[in-house]
């Protein structure tokens, strides 16, 4: 019963990461390719972003063969179980798929907006990992922890473009409300999205892996 226990926390827990992880490169790219649009000559921008997506890629990978390894797939999610996908929701009104990204970027405040939502959503995912990383189940998988403490020395550079994006156009940071916002995320994340997926005796398994519908702009370059 314990060995169920742990392999299906391991399970659910990598089939949360490996979806945000897709989520975080594929949405990135539609920023690239808006700040591009926007600012052609903006090369450290353009660079610093480009850096964050391919670690977000790299850290999908990761996921993907410690899966591949164990020769299982993970749980079919959606965007239900995406942090970044719940916070754009609730600061913009609208999803993901049908947030007018050139538009955001187009205008300081909308971006400015996007800039915090991205950095907070990045921060919380750094505290998430230190987290991870006092877990026993968590460190009885040697793999699993390298992952982890990968991305943790990964992460302090995935904020920072974003926060110095907003120092250098005079745009605030996030307040109480914002962050509180971030806070009922994570917990809803964390506390009922998650136990659901775990009790669930009918969540199934994907039948092919997140990026094989890649079209990115910058995916053929990043395809590891």
């Amino acid at each position: 019963m314990r060995a169920w226990f742990e392999r299906r926390y391991l399970d659910v827990l990598g089939s949360i990461y490996i979806y945000n992880e897709h989520r975080g490169y594929t949405a990135i790219d539609r920023v690239i390719e808006s700040v591009v649009k926007r600012s052609p000559d903006d090369a450290v921008l353009i660079a610093r972003l480009k850096a964050h997506r391919a670690d977000e890629r790299k850290h999908y990978l990761m996921f993907r063969r410690w899966f591949e390894r164990r020769g299982i797939m993970p749980f079919a999610v959606g965007s239900t179980f995406g942090h970044i996908d719940r916070f754009v929701e609730i600061m913009f009104g609208t999803s993901i798929a049908r947030l007018k990204t050139q538009d955001v970027v187009e205008s300081d405040r909308l971006f400015a907006r996007l800039c915090r939502v991205i950095a907070l959503t990045e921060r919380r995912g750094y505290v998430q990992v230190e987290t991870l990383l006092t877990n026993r189940i968590i460190l009885s998988d040697p793999i699993l922890t390298r992952i982890f403490s990968i991305i943790r020395k990964d992460e302090p550079s995935h904020w920072a473009p974003y926060e110095d994006w907003l120092d250098a156009h005079a745009q605030r940071n996030p307040i109480w409300w914002e962050h509180i916002v971030d806070g009922v995320v994570h917990a809803e994340l964390l506390f009922l999205k998650l136990p659901f997926l775990f009790l669930n005796p009918w969540a199934r398994a994907r039948d092919d892996w997140p990026d094989e519908a890649d079209d990115g702009l910058y995916g053929a370059s990043a395809a590891g």
